[in-house]
Parts: structure tokens; C-alpha cells; sequence
């Protein structure tokens, strides 16, 4: 099984995909029949969008999601820069290669992982 679709919910949807974008995100505005107009990044057959969120209706905030970058520290940097979003836990060595995690900011939580080279690996 492979992953393909990763939905979040957002109470402004045009900030949170320039928050992503920040990360590295290619998002096309996207609207299906009469459904709401959204963003969407797709990259390897797997789409990630931003919904809006409606008023009372279900939040996406306890859902944890993660992204491969190309530059962890880049990532980073970027976030901190632009005075949005939290920087959770700095970057640490993880079996998957060197990993953060940042809340964006309406409060999702993310991990972001660089592999490591062949000869980084632990």
C-alpha cells in the first residue's frame, strides 16, 4: 500500500498553501463539480491539499503529516523567516535521515526528513 492523498483542512486556505510553498509546494487551485475550490500539490502520484475548513465541520488539526525535502535546514530557515508557523523540535539524526518538525500555522503538526546520503547514513 502507498499512500496517495493526504487532505488537510484550513480557516484560510490561499495563506496556509503560500505557508507550504515556503517548503518546497507547487500548489494549483483546484475546484471539482460543485465542490469548493482548493489547493493541491502533486508530486509521485500523491496529492496533497488544503480544503477549506467550513464552520463546525470536521478539523484536521490532530492529523500528523510529514514531507522529504531537499534541504531540511532550507526548510527550516524559510519558516523562521517568514515569522509563521513554530519550530517544534530542531533538527535531529532519525533512522529515516536527519528530521524536524514544525506546527504550520493553524496547529497541524509536521515532520520534515532529508535523507541521508549513502555515506551519511547511521
Amino acid at each position: 500500500m502507498k499512500p496517495n492523498l493526504i487532505v488537510i483542512r484550513s480557516k484560510d486556505i490561499d495563506s496556509l498553501a503560500e505557508f507550504y510553498s515556503l517548503l518546497g509546494c507547487d500548489f494549483k487551485k483546484h475546484s471539482h463539480g460543485k465542490g469548493p475550490e482548493h489547493y493541491a500539490h502533486e508530486v509521485d502520484g500523491a496529492v496533497f491539499e488544503i480544503y477549506p475548513q467550513k464552520e463546525g465541520g470536521p478539523s484536521s488539526l490532530g492529523a500528523r503529516i510529514g514531507f522529504e525535502v531537499q534541504s531540511r535546514e532550507d526548510s527550516i530557515r524559510n519558516v523562521k523567516a517568514s515569522g509563521r508557523g513554530k519550530v517544534v523540535s530542531e533538527s535531529k539524526d532519525s533512522p529515516w535521515g536527519r528530521r524536524a518538525v514544525i506546527d504550520d500555522p493553524e496547529g497541524h503538526r509536521v515532520e520534515l526528513i532529508q535523507k541521508h546520503d549513502a555515506k551519511q547514513a547511521p
